[in-house]
Parts: structure tokens; sequence; C-alpha cells
């Protein structure tokens, strides 16, 4: 027994997974919540968000509209209002309800603040509960490896469905030499380009990186214009981008730079290598951190600096933060 999709015979397997998904459901009264839209804002409380944020509150989500119609201004509105982001397909847990909104804690995270993940407030449309989502996460898993990607509905890659974020991670179905069938949360099975993704067995399986293999990830944001709580290749903030480009190569670090200056191996300033992370501190250094960055060598660093600039090199000594350096951590081995 065979299923035909678009033009493609499909083994037996995914012909039965919807017939599997409800045998599922029958053994379970709950399942797990999957972020449902491209890049998931997640925000203080469902008061925080403006007018002008309507792009990111529907499904789906207009990232590059929103992001583009912004004042650097408007940008450094979203502190204190916007916490962090999500991508497509990310487990969250939803942790209480209020009219249309939920309050949520994003599982892959690390912060103090929840021991699940990231938490914060989000529209109820923009996540969802998928028994079939949540049968395939044991399938070898399609990371894009790409700045931002497009799904497509058709084999012939011709028509566009939905443009997803770097380190996207989304179940594989069906693979070929040059494209791929992948699922999504509650849009069925799209089709994607070979190139733009790296096929892992899970997470474990991805490679440990070099240095270079960091920066080379980092520089492919260059000139990506800074959001406040970002996490996508949409925009960045500061720790936004150091979490991300670590977490696509298989190392989780806490999502906000204050914590994750505390975990890793501390290193003396003397002693930095590429890839270790440098934070910077008020007061000349000596109080609350507020900024990190990864070292480049040479006494440079990549960074993603603030709402006025864009993610860029720089020799930390002529860089807005060079009287405010604070310590270094690292995470490679």
């Amino acid at each position: 027994m065979a299923l035909t999709l678009t033009g493609l015979m499909l083994p037996a397997v995914f012909a039965g997974e919807a017939e599997a998904a409800q045998e599922a459901a029958a053994d379970s009264e709950e399942y797990s919540h999957y972020v449902d839209v491209s890049v998931l804002s997640v925000w203080a409380s469902p008061e925080a968000p403006r007018n002008m944020d309507a792009p990111a509150l529907q499904n789906p989500v207009q990232p590059w509209q929103w992001t583009e119609s912004m004042t650097a201004a408007d940008k450094r509105g979203l502190l204190g209002n916007l916490d962090t982001q999500a991508l497509y397909g990310m487990e969250v847990e939803v942790l209480e309800e209020e009219g249309n909104w939920a309050k949520i804690a994003v599982e892959e995270q690390q912060t103090p603040q929840h021991e699940t993940g990231y938490p914060g407030w989000v529209p109820k449309e923009q996540i969802t509960e998928s028994p079939r989502f949540e049968l395939l996460q044991h399938a070898d898993t399609a990371q894009v490896t790409e700045p931002t990607a497009f799904l497509h509905e058709d084999r012939s890659l011709e028509t566009k469905s939905l443009e997803i974020s770097f380190n996207t991670r989304l179940p594989v179905v069906f693979e070929t030499e040059d494209k791929l069938l992948v699922a999504t949360p509650s849009d069925g099975n799209k089709w994607i380009n070979a190139g733009d993704v790296t096929v892992y067995e899970d997470e474990n399986a991805i490679p440990d990186p070099e240095a270079s293999d960091l920066q080379a990830t980092a520089e492919q944001f260059m000139n990506l214009p800074y959001l406040w709580a970002g996490t996508s290749g949409f925009g960045f903030d500061c720790s936004g981008f150091t979490h991300t480009i670590y977490k696509a190569h298989g190392i989780t670090i806490p999502r906000d730079s204050k914590d994750q200056a505390r975990s890793g191996t501390a290193v003396e300033r003397s002693n930095l290598q590429k890839g270790d992370l440098v934070f910077f501190a008020y007061n000349g250094g000596a109080g609350e951190i507020h900024h990190v960055g990864m070292y480049l060598g040479d006494g440079r660093m990549i960074h993603s600096p603030n709402s006025d600039s864009t993610v860029e090199k720089v020799a930390i000594s002529e860089s807005e933060y060079a009287g405010s350096y604070h310590s270094a951590r690292r995470y490679l081995n």
C-alpha cells in the first residue's frame, strides 16, 4: 500500500500517519503545543504590543513588514515589552490562559525565570496542538542553515508557502537528492530545497563545532538589522544572536546575556580564543551585564549591537563597548 502525493509514491508508513495519530489521540487527552508561525514574538503581557506590532500578532506573521516599518526609536520601544522569540515548530508549554492569549514557556530557551523555559505571552492562534506533528518528532530533522528559507506547496518548488528562519527544525517525511518533504505543525507537508537545510537524526547527531564553524555561521548575518528580543534570521538582539549561533551547532546556552555569563567556563581576557563569548556591563564594566558578543581573535568580535545598528564585526577597543568589558566565557570543549 502506498500514497500518491504530488506525483510521488511514498511508503505506506507515511500513508498511515493519520491513522497512527488518531490512535495516539485515543491514548492521551493532552498534547504538546508547537509554534505555528514562522517566528513567534513572546510578550511581557497581553497589553504590551502596540498598534504597529500588528504584523507580529497574526497567523501567519509578516516579520519583514513588521521590522522594516519600525524606526530605531520604535524598536527601542520594544524594550520591556517584548521578551524573546521562538521559531516555527518549537515546542512550548502553556502555563496559563487569558482570553485570546496564552502564557507559555519556550522549552529550548534556558532561563532562571522558569524551569521549563523562557516565559511570556502570545496570541493563542500562533500556537497549536498537533498529534501528527508530535508523532513525527522521532523522525530525522531538517534544520534550516540559510538566514531564511521558503517552504513550498509543490515538489517543483515553484509555489512559495512560508518563509522560515535559520535554525528552524522540522521533521523529514521524505527526502530526495535536491529537495525534502517536511511536516509542519498545522499545515500538512511542505517541500523545501535540500540546499537550505542539513538533515540530522536528532540534535545529538550535530557535529561538535570548531570556532571557525561558529564564525562562519555568525557571518551569514552581517548587516542584518538589530531587533530587541530577536532570535531569528529576521532580526537578533545581542544574546539572541549568540544563543542561536550556538544552538544551531548543537550547543544549548542560556537565552540572556547575564545568564550566558554565569555558564560555560570562565576565561581571562588575556586568554581569549575564537568562539568565546565576551560580556560588557554598566559602570565601566563593573555593573550589571547588558551586552554580549562572540570573540573572533585579534581583539575583534561579531555582535548585534543595538536598535540603531546591524550585525557587525568590530575591534572591541574601537567599539562603543570598549570601556565596559566585564568578562568572558567558553562553551567549546
